[in-house]
């Protein structure tokens, strides 16, 4: 073991955290239990963690070091000290110190209220409680003192602190379940197993704390499937493997304790190292800002050294005449050394080209749209009174400009709730419901459940509308009970009945518990188990069969039996599984049936819904019997074992008769489907990276419209070597470009090049649609060095891309590709830790408020509490973000190039003195208090579209794609703007003075009144502009307008008014200038030629444009305008169901089951002769069970531009209505 340089590690609690420490570089890892001093020879990682960046002290250093790292903050700072050197400084020190002191004291306290936060969230982490035993007695320890090498005690539903390996538990044999939903996404229950020789310590504290083994295992990694290891003790050795350690973030369940030893702590834990790192993330406009920041100080350079060498000839031609009157210091004789300091001179006068309010003017507008989401009423869930939350202010236009989405599956596109939805037995279909003329009525939540109060034993939380499955419970109609029967046998479901009739199905699969709980409403009540046998309670009655043999589920079978003995004795094989291999071991007199299923089963599949077939088997005695010795013999066969069993199953399911099939309903969260149509038109490419099984994602995916029937092909890779990947994913490829080539064959070379810049992805350009679905295993190797391009070429060709059993950090490493090498916007999005990594990878996390607690949240950017929300997240609040912010920036750098530059302009009439035009207090106030406001009411409430049309027209978002309204193209155009407004600024007013008179007759020619009739034609012109920019007119655009206009003249003849002379006669020395300049009716014309030839230019080449070369947004502007007049109704469009032949993804675990284990009654407690007690005990209840379906809501279509009923904006110069955005 070696000590190597520093590394970064980045922890899920904070979406802004780095944390330096020393990575150890461990070839193998040595942890003796109960001897601290022994670990502590290792520099093994503490299990304290701190997300934090400062403490008290190192507060103010740090902080002013990281913003000073901002090209902005230093080139401010720059002139501030240029400014303190008299010889050379022409305006006032705290023309900038003040303004730059509010950016560093806000950005400071933004920083200082996060930190704080994080500080909470590392109290809250590092002081929960655990078990340790410590000198031989156990006592409670904050988990940031658990060290490696302890021995802690878990209990029942409590997370686990660090990764342990397992020592022994309540559960025989040194079993334990757990959940992993923090780590892998999966709710499911799984089992984990101690040693033998470790089980038998128990919970003798006395032996445990004699416990002395030695673990010799691998070093810390990100493998969360992988675990390899020795333990020495007593003089002989065990292997260990992952399934003998639990990790960090898991939740032991169903298990009343365990013990076990902490093998990795802290960072090195496998949670920690699949976190991922954590950047700073800052939007593309930052990036662009910087580098235009760079443009304008070399810009600014170029006009000072201009200015210089013009200052250097004038002094030495004719600055020598006036020395006469104008007293130069004796240091001042060299004309190049007065050239030098007029440079710098000249870089103060000009730096107002950036000025400093534009970074404080971004920072107020970001945080009003950040309030925007937050006040958002239709983000707002009010089941869990969870609104949205903007949980960063400085990337909200970076939501304008995505271009892929990566989900998580469970918890973010579903609910992680299946459902009994319907069922078809013995040809008939349960679960619709018709109104008395036989039409089938939509299930709301006003729809009548069925009542189960007949059942004592039911969940009350079941639904179903279809009362017709009861009667026909209650008519005894045999193959509805033989259909339920099944369904309470077949399984490898465990109860827990804690009170009486209270029971808790524990299910290696939530379908699986879907499955017994709906047996359990119906009559059939799934009550214990033994190794032996599995009590039932049907209909009120107990029932206990003898389980001979679980014929046990794997990827390849599709199906599980399992063959019982009933109280009758007869023997009976009960087989669920997939519908296409149920069929094929069907008894040929099931022909009929089987056509009426599989209509059945195609129209299920045609809702999503989940479907399995279900089929059943009398068995003879003496076939059993003589199956059974072959059995018995194969499962001791060390040689294909699992083949010979796999024929053994193979030949004793066939010739079944069926029974039916069911439809579960793996439930979408509301709108998923609509929302990821919308995002598709809107040019956003969704990729869903899941660590459930391929079945499942794959049904997801056909449930979300993302996978269909009608696509050209699916392509699953699935090969476990890199040759098998490579392979398939240039199969894949040439499938796909083949058909293409046709098509690409009439272009040249410079038109295809061309076609790939225009087009975000060259994947558009097909007519032909692909999914692609990609293995755990098999992204492993594609993510290689050598494999990685291939992977993404192959990607990006498709419409769709799955990734499924993927780790945490593969989510990030794909997020990580495209970022790499697509250069565009990537979003995540997920609900539980194992999405961390990937959240904080992506330009935007967003995290999902949902079952899994809230480690995805913290490390979010923005959350809230359904994946629909995302719709409106990006189409409304990102497109408006980036369009006001581009509008803002355009108008901003316009205002103040024509600012600046009429100081360049006036520098060849003064003699390159660096003298300027404006009185200084204008200077000062210009960016602050006369120009600040309606440019700031402009960036908070413009809007090009209403969001009615934002979301009908999901095309509206592709200019932010493309970055078409803020770039190095629009910067140069503003900037030329900018300039003609400046040249016109002053070269109007200048020729114009040069031949005007006043109404007396006497010559204008003083400066101060040239001074004040160009700031006043300044002023006039920025706001003209202003109002051609602004496309939505609220009351507060209006009043920040006129009102700035009102301040600026009212403080300019408060500063020429005798009364202000009479108290600073030293800073207004000019007494009644602007009264006398601005009554002459001359001035005033001067005033309206000089906008008029401003503006007029402006909005010539503006109608032209949008007459001749409409965009999109003028089209829809023009509907929107129209739609305003006609008031037409609104349309709706209902949910269009899909259609589809694909079916039976039923996923019954997503490892092989746990037959061999419940057989083997490993798992079984030592319990009375009856585990279940009689039903006389229960109590009664006739309660209806409460109808708590939500109803499902007419939604439109993404595609469907509806008509806009009603709307508040105005246009133009329309009428002003000022309404808080979002609220409804």
């Amino acid at each position: 073991m070696k000590l190597l340089e520093p590394a970064f590690i980045f922890l899920p609690f904070s979406s802004q955290l780095v944390i330096q420490f020393y990575v150890l570089s461990e070839e193998e890892r040595h942890v003796k239990a109960n001897d601290r001093d022994y670990n502590d020879k290792f520099p093994y990682a503490a299990n304290h963690i701190k997300t934090s960046k400062y403490n008290v002290f190192t507060f103010l250093p740090i902080n002013l070091f990281e913003q000073f790292q901002r090209v902005a903050n230093a080139y401010f700072m720059f002139l501030l000290i240029l400014q303190l050197i008299p010889p050379i400084s022409s305006l006032s020190w705290f023309t900038t110190i003040v303004p730059l002191a509010l950016v560093l004291t806000v950005t400071a306290v933004k920083d200082a209220t996060d930190d704080y936060f994080r500080h909470k969230s590392d109290q809250q982490v590092n002081t929960r409680q655990s078990q340790v035993l410590i000198r031989g007695k156990l006592e409670n320890e904050k988990w940031m003192n658990v060290r490696v090498g302890d021995i802690i005690k878990l209990e029942n539903n409590q997370f686990v602190a660090a990764d342990i390996l397992l020592l022994s538990s309540s559960e025989p044999y040194g079993l334990c379940y757990i959940e992993t939903a923090e780590l892998d996404g999966e709710t499911n229950l799984k089992v984990r197993q101690a040693l033998t020789v470790t089980s038998e310590l128990g919970a003798d504290i006395t032996k445990l704390a004699e416990f002395d083994g030695e673990v010799i295992c691998e070093p810390p990694n990100n493998k969360l499937d992988r675990f390899i290891g020795t333990l020495f003790w007593k003089d002989n050795k065990y292997s260990l493997d992952n399934e003998k350690m639990l990790l960090r973030g898991c939740v032991l369940r169903n298990t009343e304790w365990c013990f076990g030893m902490v093998i990795f702590a802290g960072l090195q834990t496998k949670l920690m190292q699949n976190c991922g790192r954590t950047k700073f993330k800052r939007t593309s406009i930052d990036r662009l800002m910087n580098t235009l920041v760079l443009w304008i100080f070399g810009f600014l350079t170029c006009m000072g050294i201009i200015l210089a060498v013009g200052n250097t000839i004038w002094e030495e031609r004719v600055g020598k005449t006036f020395q006469v009157y104008l007293q130069w210091d004796e240091v001042l004789n060299n004309s190049v050394f007065s050239g030098f300091l007029t440079f710098w001179s000249y870089i103060i006068i000009l730096n107002t080209v950036v000025p400093i309010s534009l970074y404080v003017s971004v920072e107020v507008i970001r945080l009003g749209h950040s309030y925007f989401i937050n006040w958002d009423r239709r983000m707002y869930y009010s089941r869990k009174d969870t609104p949205a939350e903007a949980r960063t202010t400085t990337l909200n236009e970076e939501l304008g400009q995505v271009e892929y989405i990566f989900s998580d599956k469970t918890g973010t596109l579903t609910q992680n709730i299946m459902t009994f939805n319907k069922c078809s037995i013995n040809g008939k279909t349960y679960g619709d419901v018709f109104d008395e003329f036989g039409h089938k009525l939509e299930i709301t939540e006003k729809t009548p459940c069925v009542d189960f109060s007949f059942n004592l034993l039911r969940d009350r939380k079941f639904r179903f509308h279809d009362s017709s499955l009861v009667e026909a419970i209650k008519l005894e109609e045999p193959t509805v009970h033989e259909f339920f029967r099944l369904l309470a046998l077949c399984h490898t479901v465990m109860p827990e009945e804690k009170n009486e009739g209270d029971l808790l199905y524990q299910a290696q699969s939530p379908d699986e518990g879907a499955l017994v709980t709906a047996a359990r409403n119906f009559g059939f009540v799934f009550r214990a188990r033994t190794p032996e046998t599995i009590t039932l309670y049907e209909m009120g009655k107990p029932v206990t069969y003898q389980l001979l043999a679980i014929l046990d589920f794997n990827n390849v079978r599709k199906r599980m039996s399992v063959i019982v003995r009933t109280p009758e004795g007869r023997l009976k094989l009960y087989s669920k599984g997939a519908d296409t291999i149920i069929f094929e071991r069907l008894d040929p007199s099931n022909e009929e049936l089987v056509y009426t299923t599989s209509e059945h089963l195609n129209e299920f599949a045609g809702e999503g819904l989940r479907t399995l077939a279900l089929a059943y088997k009398d068995l003879d005695e003496d076939f059993f019997e003589e199956w059974m010795k072959k059995l018995h013999f194969a499962s001791s066969m060390l040689d294909n074992r699992e083949d010979s069993l796999a024929a053994l199953y193979e030949e004793i399911e066939q010739d079944m008769l069926l029974l039916g099939a069911t439809a579960i309903e793996d439930k979408l969260q509301e709108g998923v489907a609509e929302t990821i149509a919308c995002l598709t038109l809107a040019n956003i490419k969704i990729w869903v990276l899941t660590g459930d099984k391929l079945e499942t994602a794959m049904n997801i995916g056909y449930s979300c419209n993302m996978l269909r029937d009608d696509m050209n092909e699916v392509f699953i890779i699935s090969g476990h070597t890199v040759q098998e990947v490579q392979q398939q994913l240039r199969g894949a490829r040439e499938k796909i470009l083949g058909p293409c080539r046709e098509v690409a064959n009439g272009c040249t070379e410079a038109e295809k090049s061309e076609r790939n810049r225009n087009d975000s992805v060259f994947e558009e350009t097909f007519t032909a649609e692909y999914a692609l679905i990609v293995n755990g295993h098999s992204l492993a190797h594609a993510l290689e060095v050598d494999m990685e391009c291939v992977l993404l070429d192959t990607a990006c060709l498709c419409k769709t891309v799955i990734c499924c059993r993927v780790t945490p950090l593969q989510k990030a490493q794909v997020v990580e590709l495209v970022k790499k090498y697509k250069g565009a916007v990537t979003l995540a999005v997920g609900d539980g830790a194992n999405d961390v990594s990937m959240i904080k990878t992506a330009h935007i996390g967003v995290g999902i408020s949902g079952q899994e607690g809230m480690q995805a949240v913290l490390a979010s950017d923005y959350s809230f509490a359904q994946f629909r929300y995302l719709q409106r997240l990006l189409l409304v609040h990102g497109r408006w973000s980036y369009f006001r912010m581009c509008n803002f920036l355009c108008y901003f750098f316009y205002k103040n190039f024509a600012f600046t530059l009429v100081h360049f302009w006036f520098g060849f009439f003064c003699g390159f003195s660096a003298q300027t035009v404006y009185d200084q207090w204008f200077i000062t106030l210009f960016n602050i208090v006369y120009t600040s406001l309606p440019v700031l009411a402009m960036g908070m409430f413009d809007k090009d579209v209403n969001e009615q049309n934002s979301l009908q027209h999901p095309k509206l978002y592709e200019p932010g794609q493309l970055n078409l309204l803020f770039n190095k193209r629009q910067f140069f155009l503003c900037t030329l703007q900018g300039m003609y407004t400046s040249f016109v600024l002053f070269f109007v007013p200048y020729g114009a003075f040069s031949y005007a008179v006043r109404d007396d007759g006497s010559h204008i020619s003083d400066q101060q009144s040239f001074a004040v009739t160009i700031a006043t034609s300044l002023v006039i012109v920025v706001s003209v502009q202003i109002g051609l920019d602004t496309h939505y007119w609220t009351a507060v655009n209006h009043f920040y307008i006129w009102g700035s206009l009102a301040v600026y003249f009212a403080i300019l003849f408060a500063m020429h008014s005798d009364g202000i002379f009479s108290i600073f006669p030293s800073h207004f020395p000019f007494i009644g200038t602007a009264r006398n300049c601005l009554t002459q009716k001359s001035v005033w014309l001067v005033i309206l030629l000089t906008t008029v030839v401003c503006v007029v230019p402006v909005v010539a080449v503006r109608f032209l444009r949008a007459d001749l070369y409409p965009t999109l947004t003028d089209k829809v502007r023009l509907l929107q305008r129209a739609s305003r007049r006609q008031r037409p109704q609104e349309q709706n469009l209902k949910r269009v169901r899909r259609t589809s032949s694909r079916r039976s993804a039923y996923a019954f675990a997503h490892q092989e089951g746990y037959g061999e284990l419940i057989t083997s009654g490993k798992n079984m407690k030592v319990t009375g002769p009856s585990s279940a007690p009689p039903a006389g005990k229960l109590q009664n209840s006739t309660s209806w069970i409460e109808n708590l379906l939500k109803k499902r809501g007419d939604t439109a279509g993404p595609a469907v531009i509806e008509s806009q009923s009603s709307s508040t904006e105005t246009e133009g110069a329309g009428q002003s209505q000022a309404q808080p955005e979002g609220v409804s």
